[in-house]
């Protein structure tokens, strides 16, 4: 179906003014909270929301000019599931997710442009350009990946958890997955062992409404996905994923639970994500009403709008980001052109830990 443009824009309330001219709410915003949280975390986290936009618009430009190869899922509309979850957990807890990943890098604080150059097969990427999009990782953040295999990395989350709980690391692992990812036997085999070894693991069920383009009436006889942890006696939360926020609230609470030895907690993002599965996908299976509805709930402008109503920044500041953030993921892009591919020399390397002898 044909795209909309997902630029969002800044709500247009004007901000009051001071006597030497600075905004009322920059003013303000060293006092200014929601939740809570003070000015500087909510800005960050809204920065980091426009990086993950800017950063897929310009991926999906560069897919449409054969820059990217492979598949390529973007997270445009899911922003604040990623944002508002890695703020609940710790900068050094585990993170294993599924391929729609790029969010997830840029926010566990991977460099946008040696992603970007992993997305291009660059040498300069972040696993050297050989994992492409859906294999973003970093060890030195303990970020394990983007995963292909629909629910294939569930297990192996639950065995990092479970090296956590025996080396008394107070770790937590986040596993990341989608909707469709919970009629997988790998995942229900992994729930099970999670809650029997009671690991430190959160599950992250982001519930877009779709696996691929099966809707979740078509894939689960379950319309709650937290009544599946119910099954195996796990405590579980849904969570507004429109609303980094909210999303902030209940991954902390989860992580904390999981981090004071009480076991593997499960949390249902609910969100949508504004294109199709890949950009392969012409999107069939939905309507442009229902895309229309959902894109009123932009969690971007949303949020900027909430900033400005509490005082936390004014719009121009938020324009400022905007640009800043922009011409960031511009130099991303070039880093990304310019860099080599990588040397075909080294197409053994990196195989094993201890690589084999090379044989002809």
């Amino acid at each position: 179906m044909a795209k909309a443009t997902s630029r969002p824009s800044t709500t247009r309330r004007r901000s009051g003014r001071t006597e030497d001219g600075a905004s009322a709410p920059s003013r303000r915003r060293h006092h200014a909270t929601i939740a809570g949280l003070d000015a500087g975390t909510l800005l960050t986290m809204y920065r980091q929301m426009l990086l993950i936009r800017r950063f897929e618009e310009h991926a999906a430009e560069a897919y449409s000019q054969a820059k990217i190869g492979g598949f390529l899922h973007l997270y445009i509309g899911e922003e604040a599931v990623a944002v508002g979850a890695l703020h609940g957990a710790r900068p050094d807890d585990h993170l294993i997710t599924h391929y729609r990943d790029h969010g997830y890098a840029l926010v566990r604080g991977c460099e946008p442009g040696a992603v970007m150059a992993e997305l291009f097969g660059r040498a300069t990427g972040v696993v050297g350009g050989r994992g492409g999009s859906m294999h973003l990782a970093d060890a030195s953040k303990h970020f394990w990946g983007g995963h292909a295999i629909v629910g294939g990395h569930i297990p192996v989350a639950v065995g990092l958890a479970l090296a956590q709980q025996k080396k008394q690391t107070g770790l937590v692992v986040v596993d990341v997955f989608g909707d469709g990812a919970t009629a997988i036997g790998m995942f229900h085999e992994a729930m099970n062992m999670a809650m029997i070894w009671r690991a430190p693991v959160v599950f992250l069920c982001e519930n877009n409404l779709y696996g691929m383009g099966a809707t979740l009436v078509e894939q689960s006889p379950v319309a709650r996905l937290v009544e599946r942890a119910r099954g195996y006696n796990m405590p579980a939360a849904q969570a507004d994923g429109m609303d980094p926020v909210d999303m902030r609230r209940v991954m902390h609470e989860a992580t904390e639970h999981a981090r004071r030895g009480e076991g593997p907690f499960f949390v249902e993002a609910l969100t949508y994500r504004f294109r199709g599965h890949s950009m392969a996908d012409p999107e069939m299976y939905r309507t442009r009403e229902e895309v229309r509805e959902w894109r009123a709930k932009d969690p971007i402008p949303a949020f900027a709008k909430r900033l400005v109503d509490a005082g936390v920044a004014g719009e121009e500041e938020l324009q400022r980001l905007d640009a800043e953030v922009e011409e960031q993921v511009l130099a991303a892009v070039r880093f990304a052109d310019e860099s080599p591919p990588p040397d075909p020399a080294t197409v053994f390397d990196k195989i094993y830990a201890a690589p084999l002898e090379k044989r002809p």
